[in-house]
């Protein structure tokens, strides 16, 4: 039976590393826009997760930065409250993003 656990062990580190992969080739894009009241908000772009991947990608980034932020569902980008184009492309390569500046 430890043979058995062995292969799953195998499978699941096989799998891990194929979605490591597939984030690696997303290359994201940032950039700001005003909003309300000339208030910057940074948009990243350019996700090809699913919306429960985006959406915990966005929460670690929020708790990162500290701020606000949300998913826009309908074009799968996050939007961050602020200006954060100097940290974000950091924060995202961390997570194995390839981002373009």
């Amino acid at each position: 039976m430890a043979g058995n656990d062995d292969d799953l062990d195998d499978l699941l580190d096989e799998l891990d590393s194929q979605g490591d992969l597939e984030t690696s080739q997303q290359v994201l894009s940032i950039r700001t826009e005003s909003r309300r009241y000339d208030k910057p908000v940074t948009i990243v772009e350019g996700f090809d997760l699913s919306k429960a991947e985006i959406e915990s990608t966005a929460s670690d980034l929020k708790s990162a930065l500290g701020t606000g932020g949300t998913v826009a569902d309908d074009e799968g980008r996050i939007e961050l409250q602020g200006d954060h184009r100097s940290r974000v492309p950091e924060l995202l390569r961390e997570r194995g993003f390839d981002v373009r500046e």
